[in-house]
């Protein structure tokens, strides 16, 4: 009997991360959903098992916890469960000045965006390097290539980690068989805009959002053509070069724009 390969992917229930999950079952892939809200999780494993007689595992996991990744891997490791593919998905933003955000928030943003993340990569590697063997996927952003967001500080600046992590553990990785992939969408339909508090910035309002299912699918095909970055979408490669020209004193000035709401300043809304 053959065992399908398995794919742990966090912050599955909606979004990017759902869309991901769809395409790893129709590619025979069994999987384990993670994310905060358990309803949609059984939604949507259901509609998985139904469509591909895939193996569905999920768990309502609040990965901005301190201890929650190692919980979450010690019951894996007691399931015996096989993690072939990671897509670290999970993540969080913040607008408004650093001093008006609530501490609390903040401190879970960057435990989600970067420490849990990196403890997940770190939980998983060792099992996919003696097998020589795996995939990882990163959900960076666009904002990561960006010198910095002034009114979403904290957030560029764990998005700039996450891409900055990728590339450099993928170099690590090269010719061990496992390979990593950064995914750098830009402006995406979801309910980001809103949870994050940067609704209504000239950003959100005026640049054109791509699909959560054309930024999944562009991110699915790079890893699995063991690509170290994918840009999806011209507007967000427009993006990431200009961040990355000189002088980059013009794309921090430009970022301080976007993220105004026109005929206002930053402002804190969480």
């Amino acid at each position: 009997m053959t065992t399908r390969p398995t794919a742990l992917i966090t912050g599955a229930s909606s979004g990017i991360g759902a869309e991901l999950a769809r395409l790893f079952a129709a590619d025979a892939h069994d999987l384990v959903l993670v994310a905060r809200r358990a309803r949609p999780l059984e939604e949507l494993s259901a509609e998985l098992r139904q469509r591909h007689g895939v193996s569905v595992r999920v768990l309502a996991r609040d990965l901005s916890e301190s201890t929650s990744v190692a919980g979450l891997w010690d019951e894996l490791m007691d399931a015996r469960v096989q993690v072939d593919a990671l897509v670290n998905n999970a993540g969080v933003g913040l607008y408004g000045p650093v001093w008006e955000q609530d501490g609390d928030a903040l401190d879970r943003m960057v435990r989600l965006n970067v420490a849990s993340l990196t403890t997940l990569t770190r939980l998983v590697l060792p099992g996919m390097v003696s097998r020589h063997s795996g995939k990882i996927l990163n959900l960076a952003s666009v904002v990561g290539y960006q010198p910095a967001g002034p009114g979403m500080a904290a957030y560029y600046a764990t998005k700039a980690y996450v891409l900055s992590f990728s590339k450099g553990l993928a170099l690590e990785l090269k010719g061990s068989g496992v390979t990593v992939t950064a995914l750098s969408p830009g402006v995406t339909v979801s309910s980001f805009e809103e949870r994050s508090g940067a609704r209504g910035t000239r950003l959100y309002r005026w640049v054109p959002a791509m699909s959560a299912k054309a930024v999944a699918l562009a991110g699915y095909r790079g890893m699995m053509r063991e690509k170290t970055v994918v840009i999806p979408g011209v507007i967000a490669k427009l993006f990431s070069l200009a961040g990355e020209l000189p002088p980059r004193s013009i794309a921090l000035a430009v970022n301080r724009w976007l993220l105004k709401r026109p005929g206002g300043h930053s402002s804190s809304t969480s």
